[in-house]
């Protein structure tokens, strides 16, 4: 059975503008004379210095530097509580460097515990040894956060350049990760842009047919933290539906192997401290941002029964269980193969959605995928605002969680639940578009621009080998709308 090959492009074909394909920004555009003329020929004509790569570079650094300007008030009066809540600057990376001994020369994982996988252990660690001095001082705590809220740009940056590259004729797309305020404003709370680093990278090699390096990468990410796991998920369904299972072999061999030469010898080095982080995720209840700690919490109010940390467990797996099975059914059943980025999205925002927790970084896990699954600037921008009305919200009832603070700074309970619930109402909101767009291809950004799946590698221009409903001919997946 002859197999087609993945589709490709002309080295100089024309880009998609989004002021041509994007509705809210061809209305934005009338105040500067309108979109792009039809006469132009971006990624033909040369654009000179200012590349597409090269400006969304530039839209990456000035979001990162909002970043941090947002952290003004904590880098220049410390990271305490509960002002560092007021002021909206909480961050993982100073309270890590005073409470698990960073700052004292402990190593975690290899000489202690620490509530992170080994790779991001490992970054931990070495960034601390690079800060000079001893103790946990202010000015140690400041160099600690400024050093890798650098390294954390560069990682945008890189997951930045490689969605550009995965998005194919459409680099534009990788605004949406650029300019992100989710991204602005997270960011730099703990190291989760790392993780998007890696896969973002993982997932081009995947899409230009470099599969050990992909799976490598995908280890490593996996390394840093478990979700890019989910990345092997949607290969599987891709490979039941088009036949092809040595993509999903090589890759997922790779990626073991990448994953154990970052676990393996901290493992030998110190079992325990090793499995703390496992351990961790085991024993954690229901925490902030979660459908769970949200109900526990109404529950208190009304006097009702809480749940319990373990019908907590039993819920999440068995509600991810449903929605992984309910994603597979749409993968198998569309009347086209869905695309690799749409299938992503959906088991990443399904594990979130579940999950014991949902912090407010979680949001930079999302973005590079919503940019190669629903490229479309009205429900970002909607998106975002939500996540930005969480993110005060969050905030502001954690200082009245941990202090006494005054009255018009704190808020009460219900309405951070109000908070918690809209947000996942966002996101849901966003997969059943993304569900929508498999099932009807006419209305996806992407395929609408004549393309099959750019980041699919070994899947783009596949045809069918299986699909649930009734018998068909076998056909082309560039045919078969």
């Amino acid at each position: 059975m002859q197999e087609t090959q993945p589709q490709k492009h002309p080295p100089h074909a024309r880009l998609v503008v989004p002021s041509r394909s994007d509705h809210l920004l061809r209305n934005f555009t009338e105040v500067v004379g309108g979109p792009l003329g039809t006469r132009a020929e971006p990624g033909v004509v040369s654009p000179g210095v200012f590349s597409v790569e090269r400006v969304l570079i530039l839209m990456t650094v000035l979001a990162a530097f909002a970043g941090l300007l947002l952290k003004g008030y904590c880098r220049a009066n410390g990271w305490d509580t509960p002002s560092q809540f007021y002021s909206t600057c909480y961050s993982d990376l100073p309270d890590l460097f005073r409470s698990r001994g960073l700052a004292d020369g402990v190593f975690p994982v290899a000489a202690g515990q620490f509530e992170y996988p080994a790779l991001t252990a490992l970054i931990a660690g070495i960034t601390a040894l690079l800060v000079p001095g001893s103790g946990a001082t202010d000015p140690r705590i400041l160099a600690y956060f400024d050093l890798n809220a650098v390294l954390l740009a560069g990682a945008a940056m890189v997951a930045v350049l490689a969605t550009a590259r995965l998005a194919g004729r459409r680099p534009w797309d990788a605004a949406f990760v650029a300019l992100s305020p989710g991204i602005i404003l997270a960011g730099t709370i703990n190291w989760d842009l790392w993780t998007v680093a890696l896969l973002a990278v993982g997932m081009y090699f995947f899409a230009t047919g470099r599969l050990v390096a992909s799976g490598l990468l995908v280890g490593l990410a996996v390394a840093t933290n478990l979700y890019p796991l989910l990345f092997l998920v949607a290969v599987a369904l891709l490979a039941v539906r088009t036949g092809r299972y040595r993509p999903l072999g090589v890759t997922a061999v790779a990626a073991a192997a990448g994953w154990l030469a970052v676990n393996l010898p901290l493992m030998v080095a110190n079992r325990a401290g090793w499995g703390h982080y496992f351990d961790f995720l085991a024993d954690r209840e229901a925490s902030y941002g979660s459908l769970w700690f949200a109900y526990n919490l109404l529950a208190e109010r009304l006097n009702r029964p809480t749940l319990s940390p373990e019908s907590v467990d039993v819920l999440s797996s068995g509600l991810f269980f449903l929605a992984c099975a309910a994603i597979a059914l749409v993968a198998l059943s569309a009347p086209r193969r869905p695309r690799l980025a749409q299938l992503l999205f959906l088991l990443v925002a399904a594990f979130i959605l579940t999950g014991k927790t949902y912090s407010p970084q979680y949001v930079v896990w999302l973005v590079p995928l919503f940019a190669l699954a629903l490229p479309r600037w009205r429900e970002f921008l909607a998106w975002q605002g939500i996540e930005g009305l969480h993110w005060a919200a969050v905030w502001m009832y954690l200082g009245q969680v941990t202090s006494a603070g005054s009255t018009q700074h704190n808020l009460d309970m219900p309405y951070y639940v109000l908070a918690v619930v809209v947000r996942m109402l966002a996101v849901a909101y966003l997969m059943v578009r993304v569900a929508g767009d498999i099932y009807d291809p006419r209305r996806d950004p992407v395929r609408r621009q004549h393309a099959d799946d750019p980041p699919g590698g070994p899947f783009n221009g596949a045809s069918d080998a299986f699909r649930l409903g009734r018998p068909r001919k076998r056909t082309e997946a560039g045919a078969d709308a």
